[in-house]
């Protein structure tokens, strides 16, 4: 007797849709897997844009995991480079290559071994992030405002707030002084609403271990050359990114999902969500203005919850409804800049290999402007730039609500808005502009407040039915990395294929203090 295939039905090619569609093929006898995107290009927010030759990450994503089912996953994929890439060579910087990988300059297929350099802008000069114990970070700070830090972390040795907020939670970590210095503008900006409307686990979530003392201990082990096998996420120093941007990774799998026997159909937006016996019986996906029903046995989604509450066909309770109708989202839109050069200068002693600082990432804390980050797109991989040598390429992200003034701004306006506040910054001069980009994110970032904290509600009705399994950032409204999302996926899988009921493992992803597994 044969045995029918089981048919699995992913909703978005994102990381977590596309991670789940890949194990799941590796059983190709067992399962037949079709993924249904709702735009004509996979990778959700961590696909990569190519605007003539220059090519845009949006958001920046740093491939970094403690998770060695992830790592692999990635290597697997991609392998890492074992010869020195473009600026390596310009530089002369060394690294610990592989052995026998790639080289860069020869090869596409490659993940490069890539240097953090991620700072602050404030007051117009530069601090290290995460903030570091340097003189050059006691200097920019000035004699009084290092006085009035140190003074305020030690009250809040002493003095704990209660932390009901991510203000509390910031607070209780750096003090006061230094949290209004280097959090609570940024977080406003990155949100929309001040820290202390906002729910602590966002904190807890993204920060983790990091604190006052994790610094110290960091700057410790360094000045003392101590090795641990613990290392905070942010703290890193080195990370893995695919020579021509996350979305050429992503662009990978889906390849290799195509080979395997798997199916991604682009521009199937799904509307509607078909339920009977408490289960999930198809969708029907708008597909060139018309309604395509799909039939599957199981189904997982990483679509916002919102969309998905709203889609079911079925009553659902009017409590799940309104929580799941009023969970926040923030949007997000960037603007690529070509540039002949930045005004800022490199005063580090990390050497670039033209006139350039050594930056992946600015946090621009400077509350005069509405720029939230500066990517550096030369110093992600310098392939990632037509001309790495006579241009500079960034990315000038900023933090928005779906059709407010500033989403609904056309190209120009948004790009010489952009232009004018860099200027003001002090950052470029008008006349070293060549071209510019724009791109729209809607629901970048889910957000922890208005309905959130009843956010369990509607997990506990979701996982009611028995073939559906939520993953991912906006599947789970959860403001995961990368890697998380696709642990997810892999924990989706499991239950699966192990044909196991309990859901619970794919919720606990990303909510402990430590990752499931360290490195």
């Amino acid at each position: 007797m044969i045995k029918m295939k089981k048919k699995v039905v992913i909703i978005g090619a994102g990381p977590a849709g596309l991670t789940a569609a890949y194990e799941l093929l590796k059983n190709k006898k067992k399962y037949d897997v079709v993924v249904l995107e709702e735009l004509n290009q996979v990778g959700g927010i961590s696909k990569t844009i190519n605007y003539k030759g220059n090519r845009m990450d949006l958001g920046g994503h740093r491939f970094f995991s403690k998770s060695k089912k992830v790592n692999d996953f990635w290597n697997e994929l991609m392998p890492l480079q074992g010869k020195d890439s473009f600026d390596d060579k310009k530089t002369g910087y060394k690294k610990e290559l592989s052995k026998d990988g790639p080289n860069p300059e020869k090869d596409d297929n490659v993940m490069l071994i890539r240097n953090r350099v991620s700072r602050i802008y404030y007051l117009k000069k530069f601090f290290d992030y995460p903030v570091s114990l340097k003189l050059e970070t006691l200097k920019n700070m000035g004699v009084t405002r290092t006085i009035q830090s140190g003074f305020s972390y030690m009250k809040s040795l002493i003095i704990k707030k209660e932390e009901d907020s991510l203000e509390n939670f910031y607070i209780n970590r750096f003090g006061k002084k230094l949290y209004s210095m280097f959090f609570e503008g940024y977080t406003e900006k990155l949100w929309g609403r001040h820290p202390s409307k906002i729910s602590a686990d966002w904190g807890a979530q993204r920060v983790k271990g990091i604190s006052i003392m994790a610094v110290i201990s960091d700057a410790f082990k360094k000045i003392f050359h101590i090795n641990s096998k613990k290392v905070e996420t942010s703290l890193i120093e080195q990370y893995y990114y695919p020579k021509y941007g996350p979305g050429q990774l992503w662009e990978k799998v889906a390849s290799e999902i195509d080979k395997n026997g798997g199916r991604i159909l682009y521009n199937h937006k799904v509307l509607n969500i078909k339920i009977k016996d408490k289960k999930i019986k198809s969708v029907v996906c708008e597909v060139d203005g018309k309604n395509e029903e799909i039939k599957g046995d199981i189904f997982i989604s990483s679509m916002p919850i919102k969309d998905l509450i709203n889609g079911i066909d079925k009553d659902v309770p009017k409590k799940v409804e309104k929580i799941a109708n009023g969970l926040p989202y923030r949007d997000f839109v960037t603007v690529g800049l070509l540039v002949k050069k930045l005004n800022l200068k490199n005063e580090t002693n990390i050497k670039v290999y033209n006139d350039n600082i050594p930056d992946c990432w600015i946090y621009v804390q400077e509350n005069e402007v509405k720029l939230g980050r500066i990517q550096v797109f030369n110093n992600w991989s310098p392939y990632m730039v037509k001309d790495p040598y006579n241009t500079i390429w960034i990315g000038l992200e900023y933090f928005c609500n779906e059709n407010d003034e500033f989403w609904n701004m056309n190209d120009d306006e948004c790009a010489q808005y952009a232009i004018k506040e860099l200027i003001s910054m002090g950052i470029i001069d008008e006349t070293d502009v060549l071209d510019y980009h724009r791109e729209k994110v809607k629901k970048a970032y889910p957000a922890y407040f208005d309905t959130y904290d009843e956010i369990d509600k509607v997990i506990k009705y979701l996982n009611s039915f028995e073939n559906l399994y939520c993953i991912g950032r906006n599947g789970q409204h959860r403001y995961n990395n990368m890697d998380h999302s696709m642990m997810c996926a892999f924990e989706a899988v499991d239950i699966i294929e192990n044909d196991r009921k309990d859901k619970s493992l794919i919720w606990k992803v990303n909510t402990e203090k430590e990752y499931h597994e360290e490195k």
